[in-house]
């Protein structure tokens, strides 16, 4: 019997066994939908990404351009500068493995049944309902700096711990919030996200939320598009934050619409970190193809870039630009790809280190000095006849200086005697400029 076991332990050693499949921890595989319907799967074998459109019969929102590459759309939600120090994610992959919410309706899960455990990002309480004179009236429920010595900055990052919370791209420090029927303003973590928080900066930048109020304000008065925004008075004596309400979302439950928002580092094929590479006249390239109203649009770039020479924004690079492309119910294509409202519009010359701070984009092959003739040059570059382009540079300098001389903060924030000095350099900034395009082109 011992010879016997012997031999059958030998006949057991021999039998090929069942070769456990190797597993690639690298690997990823994820469901990418928009407005809670699967538009494909984003794989990554360790190596390189591959996007899988599904079939369906609506519109093409995610482009693989470069084979291997992350799809440019894809990158340009991802989190970058102040969240992305925050998140400690080594690469594009942990990011997309860690987070599930992004801006443009966008959800990337593991699996289908993670969807329907997701808030959908629908507007019903409108910011309009809480502004008086600039100020936000309604209750600040989100995260303080707290009796104990944790900064707020530590504080915001722990909304950002969890899955669910929606991630933002941009340095800027931003929180996704969500305004309640009550008129509070709330962590929109399992709450829909309707609304964005711009808390103060640090190193300088305390009054950044005051400028940018400052700026949409002009904005809105030189006719352009822009969503409704406000200063909050914040807690434990911290420096007046900015919110303001996101305008690539659904705007009722009745609302079918599907909205997305789209950078021009996307529309170019760029990375983020080529978002100062362009040129206005690039930008105008891209665009013409994509805009259903491409005439409008083009006017609408002129003037933008006139608007950023005028308060001095030298941040307006190719992620503060962008077309919002919305299909109807049914649609097989975008009904409408028009250009963005207004977005983080700064006068970045007020800020400490950068006064000599030039243009983000380039026009004219310039970025700083830039006259009459430069823009008329930009506009036979882009399409924009001379006459367009000459009413637009005195409607925009006249709408501008005029603004600028009656625009008031908030009383709560005019106290600050930062922000009354902020609100002083915008001004003054403003006004020599607009007077100095104005005089040229008579």
């Amino acid at each position: 019997w011992y010879r016997e076991g012997e031999g059958a332990e030998r006949f057991l050693l021999a039998q090929p066994g069942v070769a456990k499949a190797p597993v690639n921890k690298a690997a990823l595989d994820l469901l990418v939908a928009w407005h809670g319907e699967p538009l494909g799967r984003l794989t990554h074998d360790g190596f390189e990404w591959r996007w899988k459109p599904g079939r369906r019969a609506g519109p093409a929102l995610v482009r693989e351009t470069t084979p291997g590459k992350l799809p440019a759309f894809i990158e340009s939600l991802l989190p970058e500068g102040w969240l992305a120090q925050v998140l400690h994610e080594r690469d594009e992959r942990e990011a997309l493995r860690r987070g599930r919410r992004y801006m443009s309706n966008i959800v990337i899960v593991e699996g289908r049944e993670e969807l329907a455990a997701l808030p959908a990002d629908i507007l019903t309480t409108t910011l309009a309902g809480y502004i008086d004179t600039g100020r936000f009236t309604g209750r600040y429920a989100g995260p303080a700096r707290g009796e104990i010595e944790e900064t707020f900055e530590q504080n915001l990052a722990r909304i950002f711990a969890r899955a669910e919370t929606p991630r933002l791209s941009g340095v800027q420090i931003k929180a996704p919030m969500s305004l309640m029927p009550d008129g509070a303003l709330v962590p929109a973590i399992d709450q829909p996200f309707t609304h964005i928080l711009k808390p103060a900066g640090t190193a300088g930048f305390e009054m950044l939320p005051v400028v940018e109020w400052l700026c949409l304000e002009l904005g809105r008065s030189a006719g352009f598009d822009v969503p409704d925004a406000a200063l909050l008075e914040m807690p434990d004596g911290m420096s007046p934050a900015l919110v303001v309400e996101r305008f690539d979302i659904r705007r009722a439950p009745a609302d079918q619409r599907r909205l997305a928002m789209e950078d021009f580092c996307s529309i170019l094929d760029l990375p983020a970190s080529a978002k100062y590479d362009g040129t206005i006249e690039r930008m105008a390239r891209g665009l013409r193809p994509l805009s259903t109203d491409p005439a409008s649009d083009l006017d609408i770039l002129f003037r933008r870039a006139v608007f950023a020479w005028l308060i001095a924004d030298g941040d307006m690079h190719l992620k503060n630009l962008a077309v919002l492309k919305v299909a109807e119910v049914d649609a097989k294509a975008f009904t409408s790809v028009r250009f963005a409202p207004l977005y983080d519009a700064v006068t970045t010359r007020v800020f400490p280190g950068l006064g000599g701070d030039r243009m983000a984009l380039k026009l004219n092959g310039k970025d700083d000095r830039l006259t009459p003739q430069d823009f008329l040059a930009l506009a036979r570059t882009i399409g924009v006849s001379a006459g367009d382009a000459e009413t637009a540079i005195a409607d925009l300098t006249a709408r501008v200086a005029d603004r600028a001389q009656g625009l008031q903060l908030p009383a709560f924030a005019a106290e600050a005697e930062a922000a009354k000095t902020a609100q002083e350099k915008v001004i003054a900034l403003v006004g020599e400029r607009c007077k100095a395009l104005a005089v040229e082109g008579d």
